[in-house]
């Protein structure tokens, strides 16, 4: 088939495509590089079957043009991470819906297969643990610029579902949860790579707040396993489905592993979230997947823990430093 992916430079993006590649499909990534990066994809380039358009998913002529021409389409095109929604809600929040709505209508148009991703962060303030797709909404107040990405990814949930109602277009909507593995920059405050890297050159760890908030950790081989499973199976079609992995550690706990592993003489830090983050954050304490409906539908189940994820981020970067050495 002919697949596209919006975001295919970026890190699930990347793996994606490696892998619907070598699945035997014709891949396309669109992408404008403003926070992915083409080395993650530099080695697919002599690949027969894959061809990179710089550029954004705003750029609606083009869109039209790239959806009528394929099959499938992947949207992982996002602003991402903690750090760049604190800083730039306005570009979080224009980025991903109005992307969405780019693609959407144009898959509408041409009823094509569309697979969109969420968040975990829609879940919010949520209590009832672990999180279950038909749960309840809980986000915290408009000036709390946290919650600006939680609802945008809930916004294009929304319109996904709505084109879903009105026309049965073939969407699937996915809530990722804190997926990690290899590529994964800690530029915009991505926890394993950040811990991982500060580890192996023996350096502080910083972890913001107390460090008793936990969070689940998929690796991004099996996220990606999943993500291709999902457009060939009908009857994921108006679903909200989490993927993930429900393995759950504290982030102080997630330091000590990443020191331990590394065989690091690191020292953790203790950051208040106001001074990483500025004013307006705020935090979830927990964040576990329910991965029920997700087994159930297309038997999905992750095979790699957290101590993979640290041992494969590691791996990479030391390999990095010697290249670079």
């Amino acid at each position: 088939m002919k697949i596209l992916i919006t975001g295919g430079a970026g890190f699930v993006g990347s793996h994606l495509a490696d892998k619907l590649i070598s699945q035997g499909h014709e891949i396309t990534v669109i992408d404008d590089l403003s926070t992915g990066r083409y080395s993650n994809i530099a080695h697919l380039e002599d690949t027969e079957r894959f061809r990179l358009i710089i550029d954004t998913v705003l750029n609606e002529k083009l869109m039209e043009e790239l959806i009528r021409e394929t099959d499938h389409v992947y949207h992982m095109a996002s602003a991402v991470g903690v750090k760049l929604i604190m800083e730039r809600p306005v570009r979080t929040i224009e980025t991903i819906f109005r992307g969405t709505d780019v693609v959407l209508g144009f898959c509408s148009r041409y009823r094509k297969r569309v697979l969109i991703p969420s968040t975990s962060e829609v879940y919010g303030k949520g209590a009832s643990v672990p999180f279950k797709e038909d749960d309840d909404l809980l986000t915290g107040a408009t000036d709390k610029h946290r919650w600006a990405y939680a609802c945008a990814k809930t916004l294009d949930e929304f319109l996904a579902l709505a084109h879903w109602k009105e026309t049965r277009l073939p969407v699937v909507v996915v809530r990722l949860f804190n997926t990690v593995g290899p590529r994964q920059t800690g530029q915009y405050g991505m926890v394993v790579p950040r811990f991982v890297h500060a580890a192996i050159r023996n350096e502080p760890i910083q972890v913001h707040g107390d460090g008793t908030q936990s969070r689940c950790f998929g690796h991004v081989h099996d996220v990606v396993e999943g993500l291709t499973k999902l457009l060939d199976s009908p009857e994921c079609f108006g679903q909200v489905i989490n993927i993930g992995n429900s393995e759950e550690t504290s982030i102080k706990g997630l330091a000590d592993r990443a020191i331990a592993l590394t065989g690091s003489t690191s020292e953790i830090q203790f950051i208040p979230y106001e001074e990483a983050y500025g004013d307006g954050f705020e935090d979830m304490r927990r964040r576990v997947p329910s991965l029920e409906k997700a087994k159930r539908l297309i038997g999905y189940q992750p095979t790699r823990s957290l101590d993979d994820i640290i041992n494969d981020v590691a791996n990479e970067y030391r390999n990095e430093v010697a290249a670079a050495a």
